[in-house]
């Protein structure tokens, strides 16, 4: 938790700033009563630079709040443990490590947001809507994993960050 004490600002500044790319990036996909956003570039790039627990916090508060500002309040619980436990893996093992090994984990991380949200839709409103969810969110982690690959390449190259 010492992360947390120490870099709360940039924190605080990186999920409002995810919220904020989310939420201008949106498109609703009507079959799963749901949508297809930016979340992740926000959430992997706050886990490569500050790791698991960044990644936790910044993936869980973003993703509850962006369900609860855009007017999807039963995906909420569902959000804050799927982006959080993204945002963790994520994390977890990237922190100034090379591209191959952040495109491993990231790729893990992403398979558990596509799943995760496979299950939820299914309970939520069953099988056919949750197997439509598939491609968008598929899309949307794979923007999302390039997508902050090269931002934190480009903050990290040009020293612009302190883990």
């Amino acid at each position: 938790m010492k992360i947390v004490r120490e870099k709360l600002t940039v924190l605080s500044m990186l999920t409002a700033l995810t919220v904020v790319l989310a939420m201008f990036f949106t498109i609703p996909v009507p079959m799963t009563k749901g949508y297809v956003n930016f979340l992740e570039v926000g959430i992997y790039t706050a886990a490569m630079l500050y790791g698991g627990v960044a990644g936790l916090l910044v993936g869980a508060i973003s993703g509850g709040m962006l369900d609860m500002l855009l007017g999807y309040p039963q995906w909420i619980i569902f959000s804050v443990l799927i982006h959080g436990a993204q945002g963790y893996i994520a994390g977890k093992w990237t922190v100034g490590k090379s591209y191959k090994v952040r495109l491993f984990w990231l790729s893990l991380a992403s398979l558990i947001m596509v799943v995760g949200y496979f299950f939820a839709g299914a309970l939520l409103y069953g099988y056919g809507a949750s197997l439509a969810s598939i491609p968008g969110n598929i899309i949307q982690v794979i923007f999302g994993t390039f997508a902050s690959l090269m931002v934190v390449g480009i903050l990290e190259k040009r020293s612009l960050v302190k883990p």
